[in-house]
Formats: structure tokens, C-alpha cells, sequence
């Protein structure tokens, strides 16, 4: 929502910039996306630090929870308390006993950088988790990928505002945009959906993911470990993605445009009414 003081959305504020356009100078008010340390804390233990977008913060909370396996399911996550502090802000999650001492053997306590999705893991495990292959999700057409990527960008109210943000969508099979949630960092993006489409209920077999990044390897890893079947990016995917969605029965599809888009797993799933004319 716009913030009454300024007119921008949560998660940009306004400063000063001298602007060169040509020759001509201006200094003028800029919308600028927000980005503060965001400390994850379990049962009063440190975990992961994320350079993040102070918006939906109880969303990121939940879906961090879940897509790192932290939780099993949302009703796992007892209760979140945002802190605000000098530094940045604390996310106080209470969680069950159980699920907390395992965390010992996954200790992640350096700072996670925008653009990293595994910074701070300590092992190889850690870092690289297979999670199991995802239920049958229902097909869609390539209509349907078309809407949601005309959609999406007037429903990305940060970066409309400040260029500088990622997003992640939530699609009906239809091609409606259900849910957005942004941030500077792609995986923050992510998990914030992820947090929001289980405060919603939604059913990750009936839809697609729409990301406006590349699809690298976190983002199907915790795409496939909430159970998404079909992820879009309008980036391309690495190596590794594509390895991890053929592994967990995951349809990735990579330059998603307008125009056109290329499947690298699982094709069977995007209906496309002229795909028997592929010699």
C-alpha cells in the first residue's frame, strides 16, 4: 500500500538525486527501492541474516520458514514478531522444539547479499537440498503464460515506482495474476509469495510461478520443496535448474516473452496448439 507520508509503496522512500538528462541538469525527488539487513531469528536463536525489502515481512517469514524445510507446514510457524532495530529489522519466529534443534546441523549465520540464495549455508547439503518431486500439476496453455506476463508489470508497484526490484507471481491456469510479491533480491521475492500463497490457501498444483529473474538453482529448489509444478522466469535458467526441475518434476520455462519461451523440463505441460508442427 502507498505510504500516506509520501505517496510510495512499502518498501520505497524518496531522496534527493541530481538528474543528467543531456544538457540539461535538474535535481529532483527519486523513488528509491528500500534494502536493510533482515535477521531470521528460531525460538530465540540466530539464523540467517538477508539483505531484503522491509515489505511483507510476515509473508518472507513464512516462506522462508517453508522453503528452506525449516517447517514442514505453515501451522508450524506459531508465531512471527517484527523488530525493528538500529541495524535492520528481526524476524522472532517461534517454531517447534523439534524443528529447532535440527537447525543446529544447518547453521547459517552470515549475511545472505541480495542476489544470494544459499549464502551462509555450511555445507554442501546444505546449500545444494534435494527436495522430493513435486504432485502432478495441471497442465496450461501458452495463452495463459502470455496474460500473466501482460499482468504483471503494472501490478509490480515497486518497481514501477523504482526500477529496482524483482518479482514473483502467483498465475491462475487461466493467466490471472492471484498474488505479487517483490523484492530486491529474487529469492526474497520468492519466499514472500511463497509465505503469502499459504496464508491464502492456494493450491500450487493450479497455477504457475512467474518470476522476473533468471531461474537459478534456489529458485527451483524452493519453488519445488512447497510443491510448484510449473515455474516461468523471463530470464534464462543455469545449468543446475534445469538438472533440479527434471529431478523433482518441475516444468521450467525460461525467456518467457510476449512473443515466445523456451521449456527446458517437463514440456508436456505448456499446451501449445501448434507444437505438433515441431519437426
Amino acid at each position: 500500500m502507498p505510504s500516506p507520508q509520501n505517496n510510495l509503496p512499502a518498501g520505497a522512500v524518496a531522496r534527493d538525486v541530481v538528474r543528467h538528462r543531456g544538457a540539461q541538469v535538474t535535481q529532483v525527488r527519486d523513488a528509491i527501492a528500500e534494502e536493510i539487513p533482515v535477521a531470521f531469528v528460531y525460538n530465540e536463536r540466530p539464523h540467517a541474516v538477508m539483505m531484503a525489502t522491509p515489505a511483507d515481512l510476515d509473508d518472507f517469514a513464512l516462506g522462508f520458514s517453508l522453503s528452506e524445510a525449516i517447517i514442514g507446514a505453515a501451522e508450524e510457524c506459531a508465531k512471527v514478531e517484527i523488530a525493528h532495530a538500529l541495524a535492520g529489522i528481526e524476524l522472532r519466529i517461534a517454531i517447534p522444539a523439534a524443528r529447532a534443534a535440527k537447525l543446529e546441523d544447518r547453521v547459517r549465520e552470515l549475511t545472505g547479499r541480495t542476489g544470494c540464495g544459499l549464502c551462509g549455508a555450511q555445507t554442501l547439503d546444505a546449500a545444494v537440498r534435494h527436495p522430493p518431486a513435486v504432485a502432478e500439476p495441471k497442465p496450461i496453455d501458452e495463452a495463459a503464460l502470455r496474460r500473466a506476463l501482460s499482468d504483471l508489470h503494472g501490478r509490480q508497484t515497486i518497481n514501477v515506482a523504482t526500477g529496482a526490484t524483482h518479482a514473483a507471481a502467483w498465475a491462475t491456469r487461466a493467466g490471472a495474476i492471484a498474488l505479487v510479491r517483490e523484492d530486491v533480491g529474487r529469492h526474497n521475492a520468492l519466499d514472500k509469495l511463497i509465505g503469502a500463497m499459504q496464508r491464502a490457501q492456494v493450491d500450487p498444483r493450479a497455477g504457475f510461478l512467474l518470476i522476473t529473474s533468471r531461474a537459478s538453482f534456489e529458485m527451483v529448489m524452493k519453488a519445488a520443496t512447497v510443491g510448484i509444478g510449473i515455474v516461468a522466469a523471463i530470464s534464462a535458467p543455469t545449468a543446475l535448474a534445469i538438472a533440479l526441475a527434471q529431478e523433482t518434476n518441475v516444468t521450467l520455462i525460461g525467456f518467457a516473452r510476449p512473443d515466445g519461451y523456451s521449456v527446458y523440463a517437463h514440456a508436456q505441460r505448456v499446451e501449445n496448439p501448434v507444437a505438433d508442427r515441431i519437426s
